[in-house]
């Protein structure tokens, strides 16, 4: 068995309090180390009534403080928001307090928004090959169609709020990432010769992934310089396939890697019966189309609110790709289709995120998925 992984976005259920929900974040982080679970990361959402993750450097520094063995890191801080100093001096505070145990999980998405709205020019490398249109099963593994999502680009909320998230000037995210190294490493200089060293943050004992949801940059990227890569098949299901491939193909073995890592996400619920399970995880759908409709998720609805939801058709077309390829059932269904997925992509890890209404069913879930799994 393949190591898993928690991927946590502090969720703020209805009936819930913020100070609740990252009460909840520590209390799962543990429970995750206990069970042995390898790494712990804390995901990056701003302007969410429903997620309480939006500052996850401070999280993370929470969480490696309220542990003692297992990982932590982000998945991901978007490189949008911050700028390559930043990130490195911020994970070097934390690194310096918890040596050894910190990861760096950097994302575009933010970047890319950027990138759009100040008009720099696009990647060097060349565009993806767009995933298919059509339902795919492959290797026992559903791959669903890809929804429209320059339609949700055109959502009003998409640029309502880019003055208060997005700042001037983004270099390109191969630049970023090129700095965020040069700082780590004590090898930056500046296009003009000038030398600079972060304080903390400077030969930090940090590891640095790539978190992407397509064969685009961010999988180019990680694998041009050797790094470790993390593909959303929770988020994008469409393109796993695509972007594991293509990090594979660009990678060179670095002073990190000999060769490709790979981390696949995985939305799971596990419950002792595969109806149980079914029933904790009905809010999702009305969670996902909060987030695709308005791009900001609500409150995590309970069961019966999924219950007395009526769908129209425009509807569950929006959620219908995240819904089918969320993993819910007894331990031994999602375990099966955990080994599927594994075996799909060849991931060398899986990080598993779980929400439910209820934090002690969310407990519950990991801890059965790790007996199941064999976890020690």
């Amino acid at each position: 068995m393949i190591p898993l992984s928690v991927l946590d976005l502090s969720p703020v259920p209805v009936g819930g309090t913020v100070p609740a929900a990252l009460r909840d974040t520590l209390d799962l982080a543990r429970r995750a180390e206990a069970l042995g679970y390898r790494r712990y990361w804390l995901a990056e959402h701003h302007l969410a009534p429903g997620v309480a993750g939006s500052a996850p450097q401070i999280l993370i520094a929470a969480v490696a403080a309220a542990t003692e063995r297992i990982r932590v890191g982000s998945g991901a801080v978007q490189t949008g928001h911050w700028t390559p100093l930043a990130i490195v001096e911020q994970f070097g505070t934390i690194d310096a307090l918890h040596p050894g145990r910190i990861d760096i999980g950097l994302g575009r998405s933010g970047q890319r928004r950027a990138e759009e709205r100040t008009g720099a020019p696009p990647p060097a490398s060349p565009p993806p090959p767009p995933p298919s249109r059509e339902r795919r099963i492959v290797d026992g593994l559903l791959i669903p169609p890809p929804i429209d999502f320059a339609r949700l680009a055109a959502n009003p909320a998409y640029t309502r709020f880019t003055h208060l998230l997005e700042r001037p000037g983004v270099p390109d995210f191969a630049q970023v990432v090129d700095d965020i190294t040069a700082l780590l490493d004590g090898t930056y200089r500046s296009a003009d010769g000038h030398v600079a060293h972060a304080t903390p943050g400077e030969h930090a004992e940090v590891e640095l992934w790539i978190l992407g949801s397509s064969g685009g940059q961010s999988a180019q990227v990680a694998g041009e310089r050797g790094l470790p890569f993390a593909a959303n098949y929770h988020v994008a299901p469409s393109n796993v396939l695509e972007a594991v491939d293509a990090y594979r193909a660009a990678f060179k073995p670095s002073g990190v890697l000999d060769e490709p890592y790979v981390i696949v996400s995985a939305d799971a619920v596990v419950a002792p019966t595969d109806a149980e399970a079914r029933e904790l995880a009905s809010p999702y759908a009305l969670w996902v189309h909060s987030i695709r409709s308005r791009l900001s998720a609500v409150p995590f609805p309970t069961p019966a609110d999924a219950a007395a939801h009526t769908w129209r058709d425009e509807e569950w077309e929006l959620v219908a790709d995240r819904v089918d390829t969320q993993f819910v059932g007894s331990p031994g269904t999602v375990v099966a289709g955990l080994r599927t997925l594994q075996r799909a992509t060849g991931a060398d890890e899986l990080l598993v995120t779980t929400i439910t209404h209820d934090h002690a069913d969310r407990v519950r879930s990991y801890e059965l998925l790790a007996a199941a799994w064999g976890l020690a």
